[in-house]
């Protein structure tokens, strides 16, 4: 007997089977070792992929890329019995078959995923097509009674798909071929689309939600508004629980009935505060998803709180492309914009910008439709640059920058209140400079960059970044105008300056505990100039000179935070999880103060249908230093600028216990109801009002406060259509300021002291709704906002003892694609805000640290076209 101890398994077993098969004959033998020594040598240079399929009568073999991992130089020994078993089997049952057998066939590009709608032929040796089919939404096909032999199965289609492939089909059970596509020339390219995705999805698991109430906006959510892409941010959130809408002077929007207090991520990363102005860096063209974060937060979460706005960028994609567009409407609204991105090797990019003017930049202090010298200029860009060290680590850029210019609308028909010489006398009502004539302007600036290094390996996750920020707010008066009217004339120009760094990791300790841990500490630099022109007044505040003297009030800060946080997310079972921790915050500014807060959320599954949230934190809020207050009020004594109150205590650090507890149901595949409570327990309650002429915001102190509310929330989709409704109800009341007091009159303060008040911006019902419909390549959607008005004081009342009229705005918008033109992807947008034009205040001038009237935008048409390359 011949020694076959060196001669790889299958061709021992081809000679073992060649008796029992003779029609194989030794031709066919040496084909098959010839065709295994082709496929061998093509394994020297990459592994590949096999798949086959085996029963008891038979097994069908598919001679395409193996998954067998062949040494260079290696004989076709044991570690190549997979394949030269096949080849056999494939080659025996070639010879000695003839059976007809249903196959299966799948679809998938080079990253997996499966193509639809893909043509698939099976066309045998000499090219004779022998069946067609098309792959249906999960890239499979089947073809019935394909005999059995050697084919070349072609499929193109989609995407410019075209795949080509040799298999052998026998045996009598059903076969199975898998198509996979080549990856293109750049392979690279794929494998940085996987590893951004990847890394992405790590950076994300680095903020837990565990036990808080959380809402998601993605980009086909917000192209469902009005304007689209071009929906100013704030717009954006006002349709999300729990947010009531203000005017621009005072906040713009309110989250559970705190004044600010709203912290913004991107990517991740915390931004530093601006100063508050009339304008929003954020532009929403650049958003992929909002998570909008509420409730008893996680460790990770601190310094503001009332609501977490999480947002992941847009990223760019293997095929470079972007998009331009144009938005025009009424009150001489025009808006250009564009977006630009794409992937060169590891380094991948995503750049926006857009110019929007008009002339509705803050909202009209009267009814009439269109408001008095208010036009503004609004630049914003914005960038996303990483590059992939490695296939673990990933190097990032974010960079913002955001300038605007307001002119600030006037009221006509105001009385002069000060006499200035030569050109008013308030004795007698006369004035040379009406007051829909004055030139008050403001400036806005604000810019951010961010370096951020990622890595994610194994059980360990941690991403660190180090940022700067500035911004400033320049407030030029009408310098007659202002002290005609106003007594006072200032300009006002603040600064601030904030450097920092942020460390989160993440690391999977077994298979029921996830600890996360990190610090963050900013370094913050604030500078408020203040050239103030007043007139000389008596003890009794009776003017006593017509010519004005200037007040330089200049003043500077630095100030530090410092935060540090542990927590563990426990998966006690299958439906219960825990999530617990500790954080420390220090700040050193305007106040010196700190805090240990523990937090603790449970999160419990009730049903596949129905989950259960709750949690308790305790949450450390200091006073935002970037509205830094006037170094000193004695400068303004015996003036038109000295305070009723001439006492200003600093303001304090707010501390809060921070109840919360929530469900949510699946009510059918289509429909979601989420339910959250909440009841917040505050000390040193920080509000914010704008006291005096320029429109910035102060913040002051109640030594007590409180807050509650319920919010409820539908989401309905199918196919075609869909829909959702919100509902609110809150209440938040604070007694006894304790810092800011000159801001103050002397009653107002006596009152307050004694009897809790309702917070200014308190609305006690909020509702908003919308739906929309998807027909062909074209969309029609509305949605709607109701309030049930914010506060104010009645002449003679307490203060915010009452409550401004109801309203309810409707808004409407009808899109249309003309998809694959020479162009690329036109869309078209109309859209009409307030649909049925109503008349509504916001403010009206009264309540506590509530400046001028302002009423809401009336009705305006847009018209937008945009494309897509």
């Amino acid at each position: 007997m011949k020694n076959h101890r060196n001669r790889p398994l299958g061709t021992l077993l081809t000679l073992a089977l060649a008796p029992a098969f003779p029609a194989v004959g030794e031709t066919a033998i040496q084909t098959l070792r010839n065709k295994a020594a082709r496929l061998h040598g093509s394994c020297e240079k990459r592994p590949v992929q096999a798949k086959s399929k085996a029963s008891t009568k038979a097994s069908l073999a598919v001679t395409a890329k193996m998954s067998v991992a062949v040494q260079p130089g290696a004989p076709l020994g044991a570690s190549f019995l997979n394949l030269d078993l096949a080849l056999i089997l494939a080659g025996l049952f070639a010879a000695s078959s003839a059976y007809a057998v249903p196959v299966h066939t799948e679809v998938r590009n080079a990253q997996g995923k499966p193509i639809q709608n893909t043509q698939v032929r099976f066309l045998s040796s000499d090219g004779t097509e022998v069946a067609r089919t098309k792959t249906d939404t999960e890239g499979r096909a089947r073809l019935e009674d394909i005999p059995a032999g050697h084919y070349v199965v072609e499929a193109n289609g989609v995407g410019n798909v075209s795949i080509r492939k040799e298999v052998d089909i026998a045996g009598t059970a059903p076969g199975l071929v898998l198509l996979v596509a080549e990856p293109p020339a750049e392979a690279a390219i794929s494998t940085i689309e996987v590893t951004a995705a990847r890394l992405k999805s790590a950076r994300v698991e680095l903020s837990p939600k565990v036990g808080t109430t959380v809402y998601t906006v993605d980009k086909q959510m917000i192209d469902k508004l009005g304007q689209g892409g071009d929906t100013p941010f704030n717009e954006v959130l006002l349709r999300l629980p729990g947010v009531a809408q203000d005017s621009k002077a005072s906040g713009s929007l309110h989250i559970r009935d705190d004044h600010g207090n709203v912290q913004y991520r991107i990517n991740g990363v915390q931004l530093p505060e601006s100063i508050s102005g009339f304008g929003q860096s954020i532009d929403t063209r650049f958003v992929d998803q909002i998570d909008f974060v509420t409730g008893a937060l996680p460790a990770q979460y601190g310094l503001r709180t009332a609501g977490i706005v999480e947002i992941q960028t847009k990223e760019g994609t293997a095929k470079p492309g972007g998009r331009i567009g144009v938005l025009v409407g009424g009150h001489d609204f025009v808006q250009p914009s564009a977006e630009f991105f794409g992937s060169r090797g590891a380094f991948n990019y995503y750049l926006s910008g857009s110019h929007v003017s008009n002339s509705l930049g803050i909202e009209n202090p009267t009814a009439m439709t269109n408001a008095i010298h208010d036009r503004t200029r609004q630049t914003k860009s914005f960038g996303d640059l990483s590059y992939f060290i490695d296939d673990n680590t990933q190097l990032g850029l974010l960079f913002g920058a955001y300038n605007g210019k307001f002119q600030i609308p006037n009221n006509p028909g105001q009385t002069p209140a000060f006499s200035l010489s030569g050109l008013s006398n308030a004795s007698s009502g006369f004035s040379s400079l009406p007051s829909s004539q004055l030139d008050e302007q403001q400036r806005e600036v604000n810019r951010y960059s961010v370096l951020s290094l990622q890595k994610s390996q194994g059980a360990l996750n941690y991403q660190v970044t180090a940022f700067h920020q500035y911004s400033e707010l320049h407030y030029t008066p009408d310098s007659a105008g202002d002290l005609i009217y106003n007594g006072v004339a200032s300009d006002t120009l603040r600064s601030n300056s904030a450097n920092g760094v942020q460390l989160d990791i993440g690391y999977k300790l077994n298979s029921a505990h996830k600890l996360r841990t990190g610090f963050a500490y900013t370094r913050q630099v604030t500078h408020s100039n203040n050239s103030v022109a007043v007139f000389p007044v008596a003890s009794n505040g009776a003017q006593i000179g017509t010519d004005p003297i200037t007040i330089v009030d200049n003043s500077s800060k630095t100030g530090t935070l410092a935060s540090i946080y542990l927590q563990d997310e426990w998966h006690i079972s299958k439906p219960l999880i825990l999530n617990y921790g500790l954080r420390f915050d220090r700040v050193s500014a305007f106040t010196e103060e700190q805090q240990w807060s523990p937090r603790i959320n449970l999160a419990y599954k009730l049903s596949d249908a129905t989950a259960f949230h709750a949690g308790y934190s305790r949450y450390f809020t200091p006073p935002p230093q970037e509205l830094a207050s006037q170094r000193s009020i004695d400068k303004f004594a015996n003036t038109s600028n000295a305070p009723a109150v001439p006492v200003s205590d600093n303001v304090k650090a707010e501390r809060t216990h921070y109840f919360d507890v929530g469900v949510s149901r699946k009510a059918g595949p289509n429909l979601t109801l989420t339910a959250d409570a909440y009841y917040k327990k505050i000390s040193n309650l920080i509000d914010e009002g704008q006291f005096g002429q320029a429109l910035i915001l102060s913040p002051f102190n109640y030594a007590q406060g409180y807050a509650k509310g319920l919010e409820l929330s539908a989401i309905y989709n199918v196919s075609h259509w869909g829909g959702f409704l919100n509902f609110t109800v809150q209440k938040a009341q604070g007694k006894n300021i304790i810092s800011g007091q000159s801001l103050f009159e002397a009653d107002e303060l006596s009152y307050i002291a004694d009897h809790y008040v309702y917070v200014d911006h308190n609305q006690t019902y909020s509702v908003s709704g919308g739906v929309h419909y998807k027909f062909a390549d074209s969309q029609i959607s509305a949605d709607f906002i109701y309030g049930s008005g914010l506060r104010n004081t009645l002449a003679g009342g307490a203060p915010n003892s009452s409550v401004l009229p109801a309203y309810t705005t409707v808004n409407a918008a009808l899109t249309h694609q003309w998809k694959g033109s020479s162009l690329g992807n036109i869309e078209g947008r109309l859209a009409v805000v307030n649909l049925l034009d109503k008349s509504y205040l916001l403010r009206d001038g009264t309540g506590i640290g509530v400046g001028a009237p302002q009423y809401g935008t009336r009705r305006t048409l847009y018209a937008g076209l945009s494309i897509a390359f």
